[in-house]
């Protein structure tokens, strides 16, 4: 019984990657019938998509503007909920800035990825009624399932007692990455160097505080 559940468990997280994958292949089926590059705008320039159209027309300012303003700050609220993991193994460090942010972090992790959830969901329900046929609908709606299968991962991962919970909530967060990249480009580039700049600020300042604590040869109490 316990073998079924482990590997059950897997299911969801599969369906969900695969539902990514075959919405990757067709936003490149979309991209190259639509005459444009994958994660750019078709030459012309007045194709209506994410980024596209003239300030006040389809697909430039007004409320497309919010809306996509939104979706850039749920990569964001993503990248936030992420950085939790850098502090998960340092809430004993030595560096006290160190154990009181990942205290914080700790605490905000699952509110930040509600936000993240719910910023995807209005960004994405505009852009799914106003340019459903437009080619990077598809890489976000890829980006979307995957998101959705890590919220619900993060909701069960206290209900459902299996070894395998954080480390397929883990690996999900690590495949978003690259979707998030097809669709959104220089935006999930930032974010990412954000969180990568937040581990290696973490590890300096605990490396730091260790050496703080080591006894200098010679010394004696």
């Amino acid at each position: 019984m316990k073998k079924k559940m482990k590997k059950t468990v897997w299911i969801p997280a599969i369906i969900a990657v695969t539902v990514a994958a075959l919405l990757v292949i067709y936003y490149y089926y979309m991209s190259s019938v639509s005459g444009g590059k994958p994660g750019m705008r078709p030459p012309g320039g007045n194709v209506p998509g994410h980024m596209g159209g003239h300030p006040g027309g389809k697909g430039g300012g007004g409320n497309g503007e919010i809306f996509k303003t939104l979706g850039t700050i749920s990569v964001f609220f993503g990248a936030a909920t992420f950085s939790w993991f850098w502090f998960k193994k340092k809430l004993r460090s030595p560096s006290m800035l160190v154990r009181k942010v990942g205290k914080l972090f700790h605490s905000l992790h699952k509110l930040l990825g509600w936000v993240t959830l719910l910023l995807i969901v209005i960004h994405g329900v505009y852009f799914l009624i106003t340019k459903f046929q437009d080619h990077k609908t598809f890489s976000g709606l890829a980006a979307f399932a995957i998101i959705l299968a890590i919220s619900g991962y993060g909701f069960y991962i206290n209900k459902v007692r299996n070894k395998w919970m954080r480390t397929i909530h883990r690996i999900l967060g690590l495949l978003w990455v690259p979707v998030l990249l097809l669709h959104v480009g220089g935006t999930a580039i930032m974010a990412v160097i954000a969180t990568l700049a937040v581990g290696g600020l973490v590890w300096a300042l605990d490396r730091m505080a260790k050496r703080t604590m080591k006894p200098v040869p010679g010394d004696t109490l």
